[in-house]
C-alpha cells in the first residue's frame, strides 16, 4: 500500500493502535517517518464517497486554521485506497495525548468550547448546504414506549446471565431506576424542534478524538460521523462526555466556561443551548447503548464507561436546572 504514496518511505514496523471502537488503526513507521493507517470498517460510514467527503472537509478546515490531520494524498491524487472491498487511508502521525475534562483547567475548558465553535463555523464555510444522502433529516426525540420495551428486554438479559457479575447487578439496578424516572418524567419528552440551528458537525467530539500537546489541542481526529445535526446538541453531548466524573456528576464550573466560549465562537444563543440541554438530557434518559452492546452484541469494550454514564442520567435529572444554567449562564 505504501507504494501508492511517493515519499512515504519503506515500511519498518506496523503496530495496532488500541483505542477506537468502530475502526482499526495502525501506527506505521517507515524510513521517512511515522503515519497513522486507518482501516474503515463501520458499514454506515465506510463507503468511499463518505470517506472522501470527510477528507475534503478536514483539508478545507486545515486551511482555516482548525487543528486537524488531513490524509496523505497518493500518487494519483486520491486519499482513499480500496483493497479487498475495504477502504484505507494514510494520515500523518500526530504526537500528543488525550485529555479528559478532569485534566483540563478552566482556561483549557474555555478553549475547548471555542475550538468546537470554530469547528461548527468552519464547517459552515467549507461544506455544501443540506444533509448528505442518507443523513438524519428528522430529529424526533426518543419515544418512552419504545424505551420501556427495550428496558424489559435488557432486564431479561441481565437477570439471565450466569454466573451473575457485579456489572449485571448494576445494570439491573440502573434499568429499574431508569424505568421509574421515565414514568415520572414522561410528560417532559421534547417536541420535534420547529427549526433548530442545524449544520455540519463533527459528530463524535470526545476526549479520544482530541489530541493535546502540552496545554494546546493539536488535532481533532476521527471524522467518521461528520453529518448534519442540531449543532448545539453536539456541544452539550461533548460536555457530558468531557466533564463527567466517575460519580456521574458534571464539573459544572468547567461546563460553564466551555459553554460560554462555545456560544461566543458559534454565535449560539442561550435559548438554543437550553433547548439542546433538554433534548440531550432526554436522549440520555432513554439511551442504553452500552447495555445493548454487552447483552445483544456480546461486545464488552464499552463496559468500563457504564458506571459513570448511567449515574449521569440520574444526577442530571435531579440537577436539571443547575445543568441548564451552566450551559446558558
Amino acid at each position: 500500500m505504501l507504494r501508492r504514496y511517493p515519499g512515504a518511505g519503506e515500511p519498518l514496523t506496523c503496530e495496532p493502535v488500541d483505542q477506537g471502537l468502530l475502526n482499526h488503526g495502525y501506527r506505521v513507521s517507515t524510513t521517512r517517518g511515522s503515519y497513522f493507517l486507518k482501516h474503515h470498517l463501520d458499514d454506515t460510514t465506510g463507503d468511499r464517497a463518505t470517506i472522501v467527503r470527510q477528507h475534503r472537509a478536514t483539508q478545507r478546515l486545515q486551511s482555516l486554521g482548525v487543528p486537524v490531520a488531513p490524509p496523505v494524498v497518493d500518487g494519483d491524487g486520491d486519499t482513499v485506497t480500496e483493497i479487498g472491498g475495504r477502504c484505507y487511508a494514510l494520515h500523518p502521525w500526530v504526537d500528543g495525548l488525550h485529555r479528559a475534562g478532569a485534566q483540563l483547567t478552566l482556561a483549557q475548558s474555555l478553549r475547548l468550547g471555542a475550538l468546537l465553535g470554530a469547528v461548527h463555523t468552519g464547517l459552515e464555510q467549507v461544506m455544501e448546504t443540506g444533509a448528505p444522502a442518507g443523513g438524519r433529516s428528522c430529529h424526533a426525540s426518543p419515544d418512552p414506549v419504545d424505551t420501556f420495551t427495550l428496558i424489559d428486554e435488557l432486564l431479561r438479559a441481565a437477570r439471565g446471565r450466569r454466573p451473575r457479575s457485579a456489572f449485571d447487578e448494576l445494570a439491573e439496578h440502573r434499568l429499574l431506576e431508569r424505568r421509574t424516572l421515565l414514568e415520572q418524567h414522561a410528560d417532559r419528552r421534547p417536541p420535534a424542534p420547529d427549526g433548530p440551528a442545524t449544520g455540519w458537525v463533527h459528530g463524535d467530539f470526545h476526549p479520544l478524538n482530541v489530541l493535546y500537546r502540552g496545554a494546546d489541542p493539536v488535532a481533532i481526529l476521527d471524522w467518521d460521523r461528520l453529518g448534519v445535526q442540531p449543532r448545539a446538541e453536539e456541544a452539550v453531548r461533548a460536555a457530558a462526555i468531557f466533564f463527567v466524573q466517575p460519580s456521574g456528576e458534571l464539573e459544572l464550573a468547567k461546563v460553564r466556561a466551555y459553554a460560554r466560549a462555545y456560544r461566543r465562537a458559534a454565535g449560539a444563543g442561550a435559548a438554543e443551548l437550553a433547548a439542546a440541554v433538554h433534548r440531550v438530557w432526554w436522549e440520555r434518559l432513554n439511551d442504553f447503548w452500552i447495555l445493548h452492546w454487552r447483552y445483544c452484541l456480546n461486545d464488552r469494550r464499552a463496559d468500563p464507561q457504564f458506571p459513570a454514564v448511567s449515574a449521569l442520567a440520574v444526577w442530571w435529572t435531579r440537577e436539571y436546572e443547575a445543568v441548564r444554567d451552566a450551559f446558558t449562564g
